[in-house]
């Protein structure tokens, strides 16, 4: 049973939601702020976190600061309606994915399904029968799946399970064109949709992370109103 931790300071999200995952068969958390949320975290991780951004005592873009120094562990954010900003920079800063407020409970169940899915599968190493299994090389670039590790030019890089994903299905083929949609169905379900920014956000927030120990990565290209291709250096 996954424990999905719920942080949010309207106690009718912490509510509803709650139940609506309980329901579903999850172990939940609840805390109304992010410091009591981290305070707990730092005696016990839960397998996966649910933020508001604007919340008393520390945000969550605070929060997910603190956790990413601790754990890969999937967090989606929850965004008020006209927070594109926050969005962008959630993803930015390692959220795998956010749900806008209002939202549809349903949504955000299948959301979480396919973020655990994709953890479990890492963890448990089910994907060892597929052929994306392999460790893979590309040049200055090394992963290996089953350990969900990264590095560049000898270096490790500390990548959430989206961005992992994303980079494999790149380097997976050196010098094609994957789409945007190509992409969004690497990384999420079929039931679950997104747009264009989202993706566009993972692909800034891994160029970050991969100019972190080389300023000069250059390996994922943008092709303007096409996708994104990896040119194997």
């Amino acid at each position: 049973m996954a424990r999905i931790a719920l942080v949010d300071d309207d106690r009718n999200i912490l509510t509803s939601v709650s139940m609506t995952l309980e329901a579903e068969g999850f172990e939940v958390e609840t805390y109304n702020d992010g410091q009591s949320a981290y305070d707990a975290f730092t005696r016990r991780m839960p397998d996966m976190a649910v933020l508001d951004i604007k919340m008393p005592r520390m945000d969550g873009m605070d929060l997910l600061q603190r956790i990413r120094q601790k754990t890969k562990m999937p967090v989606i954010f929850l965004t008020s309606k006209d927070d594109e900003i926050d969005e962008v920079l959630g993803l930015r800063m390692g959220a795998d994915d956010y749900v806008k407020k209002p939202f549809s409970q349903r949504l955000l169940v299948e959301r979480i399904r396919a973020l655990l899915r994709r953890q479990d599968a890492i963890v448990t190493g089910e994907v060892a029968v597929t052929e994306e299994t392999k460790i893979m090389e590309r040049g200055h670039l090394r992963m290996d799946p089953l350990r969900h590790s990264v590095s560049w030019k000898g270096l490790d890089v500390s990548l959430t399970v989206t961005e992992f994903m994303l980079l494999q299905a790149l380097a997976q083929r050196p010098g094609f064109v994957k789409s945007r949609d190509q992409l969004m169905d690497v990384a999420y379900d079929d039931q679950v949709y997104v747009d264009d920014r989202t993706i566009d956000s993972h692909i800034k927030r891994l160029r970050k992370k991969m100019r972190s120990v080389d300023d000069e990565f250059s390996a994922i290209e943008t092709l303007y109103g096409i996708g994104y291709r990896y040119n194997e250096a």
